[in-house]
């Protein structure tokens, strides 16, 4: 059998491709989060997959979430327990380790973050590395960072990538467009868009990207900026900026969209300008806007230092500039077939990251470390 853990997950693309490939290989869930009902315990209730939830509301609960984790373990004696962010890591790393499971694996999905802004949570870090017997890492560049910065054992890591269904990123019709824009009261004459898809962290390079626009707008005066996910630890920086760099028009924020698919559709440009090429562990928004055909502006960063050519799949600007931007979609706007030429090699460009091979490798591990396929 397979425990995952996962904690605090309301909606996840990823953790539903990763459910429906496994569900038939004996697979059993504990979700950690504070509400009982959220689209991915439907999702796994649709898929007839075995899950509880374990409600955690304050400090104390997570000590009961972490008693009621081991005694879950104890009893399902699973081959593998494999753990997804903060909460599920500490408490289910932990209760795996006590319990006796032989494979522990979590999956990491940061890399600079800690060492970058949260130093004292390094050592954290350090201490789920040492009592996991595999660390699934999402990119090269998270790879480096468990190598080189906090010397794990390079026979302990491996390798996967996040998978995606790319068919269901395709452009969708003129009217379907048109009932996403409505949703967000966009004029349907608004154009371009420039799309963002980005917490509201200073490393994601939003600063950079409002300044660009507020010099864009002068240019192309029917502009509109649109950004998804317009929350995060730096969002009173990030709205004093909005508000002092554009007028109320200029600009919509979007809080959370379900239909990740449709949104990108909203786009008719795009920007993603983490501030090194380190912070970012994977950065999803790469192969997201190039599914759905969408020119984009990036920095280099995450997965994006294995795939993104400049001029070829996308434009290519250097860190913290907000002048590069501007030129960039200025560039975008004025070259039709330059447009035409990113969208075409952006689409072959993804396809290695399809579902299939994210399912598949996990497959592998799982059956690796079981000796035996289908191991329960």
């Amino acid at each position: 059998m397979i425990v995952y853990i996962i904690s605090n997950t309301f909606k996840s693309v990823a953790f539903e491709i990763i459910a429906d490939g496994v569900k038939n290989k004996g697979v059993y869930y504990i979700l950690i989060q504070s509400e009982p009902n959220t689209p991915f315990t439907n999702y796994l209730s649709n898929k007839g997959i075995e899950y509880q939830t374990i409600l955690t509301t304050s400090r104390l609960s997570l000590i009961r979430a972490f008693f009621k984790t081991l005694f879950l373990l104890l009893k399902l004696k699973p081959c593998i327990v494999h753990t997804h962010l903060r909460e599920a890591n500490f408490l289910g790393l932990t209760a795996a380790w006590l319990s006796g499971v032989k494979n522990r694996i979590y999956t990491r999905h940061h890399s600079t973050f800690n060492i970058e802004y949260y130093p004292r949570e390094v050592k954290w870090d350090k201490y789920l590395n040492k009592i996991s017997t595999k660390i699934i890492s999402i990119s090269k560049n998270v790879t480096n960072v468990l190598l080189n910065e906090e010397n794990v054992s390079a026979r302990k890591v491996v390798e996967i990538p996040h998978g995606f269904y790319l068919d269901e990123y395709k452009v969708k019709s003129q009217d379907e467009i048109d009932n996403i824009k409505l949703k967000y009261n966009l004029d349907r004459n608004i154009y371009p868009i420039i799309g963002v898809v980005s917490r509201y962290l200073k490393l994601k390079g939003i600063e950079y990207i409002i300044e660009a626009f507020a010099e864009y707008k002068k240019r192309y005066p029917n502009a509109h900026l649109v950004l998804a996910n317009a929350k995060g630890i730096d969002q009173v920086e990030v709205k004093n900026q909005l508000n002092g760099m554009l007028n109320q028009e200029d600009y919509t924020e979007i809080l959370f969209e379900n239909d990740v698919f449709g949104l990108y559709n909203l786009f008719d440009y795009f920007v993603h300008v983490p501030i090194n090429n380190k912070v970012e562990a994977f950065g999803q928004v790469y192969i997201e806007a190039l599914a759905t055909a969408v020119p984009s502006v990036f920095t280099i960063s995450g997965i994006a230092n294995e795939f993104v050519e400049d001029e070829y799949n996308a434009l290519v600007v250097q860190y913290k500039n907000s002048k590069a931007i501007y030129d960039a979609l200025i560039k975008l706007s004025e070259n039709a077939q330059l447009r035409a030429r990113l969208k075409e090699n952006g689409l072959k460009s993804i396809q290695r990251f399809s579902h299939l091979g994210y399912i598949e490798n996990h497959l592998n591990l799982y059956n690796q470390l079981c000796h035996q396929k289908d191991k329960k």
